[in-house]
């Protein structure tokens, strides 16, 4: 081992070290790395369900050249828990070094509904770009390399508007239908709009410089798509970097219309308890568990990312054990055997299956680590008045437009109760035994 290759940063080799049931890399040709490279690639590329592209990546660690990657997101409804699995990807990617571009895709939100006034989506995304900020500064990675920018920066320009049509010239219905048929909804009469979409996303790769693309795997489709059709257009082919799906609380994918499924990333402590007592999370069940799911893909990662040495952790999370290691702590009183703790996930994951873990502990700790986590992040935000009228004019108060809401289903109700206890009224015409004709004339019916 050369002196360079054992000065590789030690938080990033602690942080890289591999799960026993993770699954095997698929045996291929990989450009050799050196130890500190190496631990660079194993932080982007740790706990992703699949890395297409593998070698764009290495061959710029290779030459110690940073690496560009950018993540999308429709500024649309509040942020909500289920962020936290990319962010916390973005976090490792910027613990490693890389460029990280954070894609705000107003256009696609006002395309999604046409309801929003480019206004509030001007609010939006500032309410976006504070939320993911304010995580990424919680986890005390470095931000010198973060970048935020909105589509229609260079989406309504007239090079990229040529490359849609031109992209549009090659591509078959089929493919494009095929590319979208996972985030596209898929109905029988389909928008022109869901066949442009995931060309618009490859285009995105080309406009934004990057070498590489993250996103769900729910997304792999479009990737393939994007790879196969920028060379076409004179342009390079890109890494794609996939997380897993995590289910949201109640089963299911975690979406910000369904209120059990989600926790608002600013819900207070006692709504993130409520709701957290209400998920889905049967006794020994593994295989469709979105506590352990959210537990596995975010909260352990988090142990784990390297920090800023003068980062200041701001409250108990991580939490540390006697010797100061971080680690994940499920409080229990001594007379149900007392504290837990954690260091690794698959210990944790065998005793939930074992059902040596019991459902409800494991939600009091994942609520005490999530509070934990958040707390600073919710202040923040209630302290600054800015942001406060940030997320007034981005989406009005959510309380009064609940008891709006309500009200007015109240009243529906109230409306449709009464009209059902009202006889209905009978004209004289249409008495049993006679009706008209056309002309008004009463004719006999038979009985």
């Amino acid at each position: 081992m050369t002196a360079e290759e054992n000065n590789a940063p030690e938080t990033i080799r602690n942080a890289v070290q591999v799960d026993e049931a993770d699954p095997p890399t698929p045996k291929e040709d990989l450009i050799a790395l050196n130890e500190e490279q190496e631990c660079k690639y194993q932080l982007m590329t740790r706990g992703l369900q699949e890395v297409l592209g593998s070698n764009i990546i290495r061959s710029k660690l290779a030459k110690d050249e940073h690496v560009s990657v950018y993540w999308g997101t429709a500024t649309t409804g509040r942020p909500h828990l289920g962020y936290w699995v990319p962010i916390s990807k973005l976090a490792d990617l910027l613990a490693a070094g890389c460029e990280v571009k954070v894609l705000f895709a107003d256009l696609h939100a006002y395309l999604d509904n046409q309801k929003a006034p480019w206004k509030v989506l001007e609010y939006r995304t500032k309410y976006y770009e504070a939320i993911v900020k304010a995580c990424l500064r919680r986890l005390g990675v470095p931000l010198e390399k973060l970048i935020f920018v909105t589509g229609t920066d260079y989406q309504l320009s007239k090079e990229y508007t040529l490359d849609m049509y031109r992209l549009s010239a090659i591509v078959t219905e089929h493919d494009a239908k095929k590319a979208g048929s996972q985030v596209v909804k898929q109905v029988q009469h389909p928008l022109l709009s869901g066949l442009l979409y995931p060309g618009l996303q490859a285009l995105d790769e080309e406009y934004l410089k990057v070498d590489a693309q993250f996103g769900g795997v729910d997304q792999r489709k479009i990737f393939t798509y994007a790879e196969k059709y920028l060379p076409v257009l004179g342009y390079k082919k890109r890494a794609h970097l996939m997380n897993v799906m995590v289910p949201g609380l109640q089963g299911g994918k975690m979406s910000s219309s369904e209120e059990d499924s989600k926790i608002d990333i600013l819900d207070t402590a006692k709504v993130v308890e409520k709701k957290l007592k209400k998920a889905f999370c049967e006794e020994g069940n593994v295989s469709d568990n979105g506590v352990l799911a959210f537990t596995k893909a975010v909260l352990f990662p988090l142990l784990t990312i390297p920090r800023l040495d003068n980062h200041d952790t701001q409250g108990e999370f991580p939490s540390k054990d006697a010797d100061g290691k971080p680690v994940f702590i499920i409080h229990r009183p001594d007379k149900w055997g007392g504290n837990i703790l954690y260091y690794d996930y698959l210990t944790l994951e065998k005793d939930f299956a074992d059902k040596n873990l019991h459902p409800g502990d494991l939600k009091k700790g994942v609520t005490d680590a999530i509070n934990a986590l958040l707390d600073p992040i919710r202040k923040e935000f209630e302290k600054s008045a800015h942001l406060q009228e940030v997320i007034e004019n981005a989406y009005g108060d959510p309380e009064a437009k609940a008891k709006a809401k309500a009200k007015l289903e109240a009243k529906k109700k109230k409306k449709e109760a009464g009209a059902a206890r009202r006889p209905p009224k009978v004209n004289e015409s249409e008495q049993v035994g006679s009706t008209t004709t056309g002309k008004g004339e009463s004719v006999s019916v038979p009985s």
